[in-house]
């Protein structure tokens, strides 16, 4: 009867694998996952040429690192889904421990390649960004501490979390990087709220939030010129927000043309940042819509498939993945089309950048192994179980 009710499949004595996994796998969402990544090649063969002639690299410089860099991805998505829950959250729990050593010791060692914010190690052949796999594993990290406190007699998990979610998001906010840093409180809020916090905490929670930016307003340059950039009522054409509106509205409907954008040369981040002007651009509102509506499906599917699930770690650490996924997404086309102020946030699967597709080849990995289908077995066990 908890079958035929919660959709759920009994394991097979002895089963390969690879059989296993690919019957209880989520295939609308894996197939959305690599229709972004067939996307975001092909906005790279638009977008990076000009960038690599700029720089007097092979046209196809950055274009053949963004497909090693996602077949890495890939490889590390298809692996980190066949891993059990327990597995993934070990792995959760020693990447956000590596990742905020490095974090870290940014200031000491890192560099800021003329950016102004000290993000990147550099390694001579390329550079790694700590942050990016950092969210991962917070998400993990956090969803344990959660999960934990709701057992009898267990630990102020909700109090441990929290903590270390202000922590995260004052070293990022260090460097500076607040997009990073809002985005780590969010998915904690998810989580929290997941969990069962009352909303008039989270009001609470949010309206700290709004003060901390109150403050980061008033000591910090690069944030304050960002926010006075997206509240000025005019647009600087010869800035990057002022290209890529234009380059939006240049596109309309069905686009200028494969090729013939002109975005691309004029904004240095066009590859990353504002890739999705770029295909505003050259493709017109129809494939904006298509990556929209690939983004949504992950997360609705992924958020749908999780309300079934009665373990809470699993249930918690899906909706936060899931939903810092999509909300990561959603502030990068924000930024693009000036809904939110500039925040130097990758397009997940769809940007340039080895750290960025490789973490989120992770996390997606972790969102697919959280959405497998599993015996979820009667809730009178379940109950048996904690009673012990």
């Amino acid at each position: 009867m908890t079958e035929m009710v919660y959709g759920t499949m009994p394991m097979r004595a002895g089963e390969p694998v690879l059989p296993r996994w690919w019957r209880t796998i989520d295939k609308l969402t894996m197939s959305c996952l690599l229709g972004l990544f067939g996307i975001g090649l092909l906005l790279g063969l638009a977008a990076s040429p000009p960038l690599a002639e700029k720089n007097g690299l092979d046209p196809f410089y950055y274009v053949e690192r963004q497909v090693f860099f996602g077949l890495v991805a890939l490889v590390a998505m298809f692996v980190t889904s066949m891993m059990s829950p327990g597995l993934v959250r070990r792995l959760g729990v020693m990447g956000f421990a590596v990742s905020f050593v490095a974090v870290v010791f940014l200031p000491f060692f890192g560099t800021d390649f003329g950016k102004g914010a000290v993000r990147w190690y550099s390694l001579g052949f390329g550079s790694v960004q700590p942050s990016e796999f950092l969210k991962p594993g917070f998400v993990v990290l956090a969803a344990w501490f959660m999960a934990a406190s709701q057992e009898i007699g267990g630990p102020p998990g909700k109090l441990y979390s929290f903590v270390v979610a202000l922590i995260v998001a004052l070293m990022l906010a260090l460097q500076p990087d607040f997009g990073q840093a809002a985005l780590v409180l969010f998915s904690w809020g998810v989580i929290y709220f997941v969990a069962g916090a009352p909303f008039l905490l989270l009001t609470v929670i949010a309206a700290l939030v709004v003060a901390g930016g109150v403050v980061a307003y008033e000591n910090s340059e690069h944030f304050a010129r960002r926010i006075d950039g997206f509240l000025s009522p005019e647009i600087d054409p010869r800035t990057q927000i002022g290209y890529a509106t234009n380059a939006i509205q240049e596109g309309g409907f069905f686009g200028v043309g494969v090729g013939e954008g002109q975005v691309k040369w004029s904004l240095p981040d066009a590859h990353t940042d504002f890739i999705i002007a770029v295909a505003a651009e050259e493709y017109g509102l129809v494939l904006v819509l298509i990556i929209i509506a690939l983004y949504a499906t992950i997360v609705v599917r992924s958020l749908y498939r999780l309300m079934r699930e009665r373990d809470p770690f699993i249930r918690l650490a899906g909706a936060g993945l899931a939903c810092s996924f999509g909300v990561q997404a959603m502030i990068n086309m924000g930024v693009a089309v000036r809904l939110l102020p500039a925040k130097g946030m990758t397009l997940p699967f769809v940007s340039y950048g080895g750290s960025s597709v490789i973490a989120s080849g992770i996390a997606v990995g972790m969102l697919l192994a959280f959405t497998r289908t599993r015996p979820q077995g009667q809730i009178g066990d379940i109950l048996l179980k904690r009673g012990r």
